[in-house]
């Protein structure tokens, strides 16, 4: 009887051994990443960049900070502010130094941890790399990554802050472009209304007009933007005719396929409320008139996306009932989030 009770606590101890050394090895992965349930696997390496509360606030200081941009006057947040779901809303398409004039609106930044390719057409591989971009555009910040590690080793409060989150005050491109991700990664939006009705809260639930707008949008939009990340994270010629300022053709310009003619980003329609204008040239500024071109403005030609192929039909109320389903999906806990903001000093 003795031994048969020391075996089942040799088990208790084995099992609780087991279990610890799983939520240590899921730790190592995700340190305090929240995948919400019911939400895919993300894509983002995080055995390469790990997780710290120091990584994740050194890169909100990055995040806010000129010093990135050649002549200091620009910074990541300049184009991507919180309270718009980290998208532009002050122009249809991005400003950046001395005034110079983008050609594509700044895509909102959330749930960055399922996207593998970046970019309206897709040009950036990866969240690590991605900064490298918009730090030498010559109509964004218009700086060398050279210059811009120069500064930063120049500054005695950024070598501090690298040492202590790298062990190493000396600051790599390496370790630039991980504090930056350690920031822009942990912006997760999953506290809409939208998504307190799908976890069944109590006291969530959608009026009978929020309740028929998703009907309509699973009929009509869900094949393009997909629940629960209301993106499929494709790439697609929506119809939008050509804006001849900037003659832009997509994805076209990365892939060098034709078949690429017109494809632009399927953006997530989270917070889709407060991120207009919208499209990648920002050329529509309400809810309304986008829908409207969905059932009324798509140019007809070879590359349009299949699903947009058959004609959407929405009558006046139908189209209402959308608009009040996609305002279900505004998460204000996320556009008015704290740690989200310029960092204290």
């Amino acid at each position: 009887m003795k031994r048969k009770r020391t075996y089942s606590i040799l088990i208790v101890l084995l099992a609780c051994s087991f279990l610890s050394l799983k939520k240590a090895q899921n730790e190592a992965v995700y340190e305090d990443f929240f995948v919400p349930k019911g939400w895919p696997k993300p894509v983002y390496n995080f055995k390469d960049t790990k997780l710290t509360q120091e990584g994740f606030e050194l890169g909100r200081k990055l995040f806010y900070d000129p010093i990135l941009s050649k002549d200091s006057t620009i910074s990541c947040s300049s184009c991507h502010s919180q309270y718009t779901g980290f998208a532009h809303t002050d122009h249809a398409v991005s400003h950046g130094i001395e005034g110079r004039i983008g050609t594509r609106n700044a895509l909102p930044l959330m749930n960055l941890a399922w996207v593998e390719k970046f970019h309206w057409d897709g040009g950036v591989l990866g969240l690590n790399s991605q900064p490298i971009n918009p730090i030498t555009n010559s109509l964004e910040m218009d700086n060398t990554m050279a210059n811009a590690l120069l500064s930063l080793n120049h500054s005695k409060k950024y070598q501090r802050l690298f040492y202590k989150v790298f062990g190493d005050s000396v600051i790599t491109t390496n370790n630039l472009l991980k504090s930056i991700a350690q920031f822009t990664v942990s912006l997760q939006s999953y506290n809409s209304k939208y998504d307190k009705v799908m976890r069944h809260e109590k006291g969530a639930f959608f009026t009978e007009q929020e309740q028929n707008g998703h009907q309509l949008f699973k009929r009509n939009c869900e094949s393009c933007h997909k629940e629960p990340l209301l993106t499929n994270e494709g790439f697609a010629d929506n119809g939008l005719p050509l804006d001849k300022d900037y003659s832009d053709y997509g994805r076209v310009a990365i892939t060098q396929n034709p078949k690429d003619s017109f494809n632009f980003r399927v953006p997530t329609l989270r917070n889709i409320e407060f991120t207009y204008p919208y499209m990648h040239d920002g050329r529509f500024m309400k809810l309304r008139d986008v829908i409207n071109f969905y059932t009324d403005g798509k140019a007809n030609r070879k590359t349009l996306a299949r699903e947009l192929q058959k004609p959407i039909v929405l009558s006046e109320n139908e189209k209402k009932d959308l608009i009040a389903f996609l305002l279900t999906l505004t998460d204000k806990e996320f556009l008015f989030n704290p740690k989200y903001n310029y960092p204290k000093e």
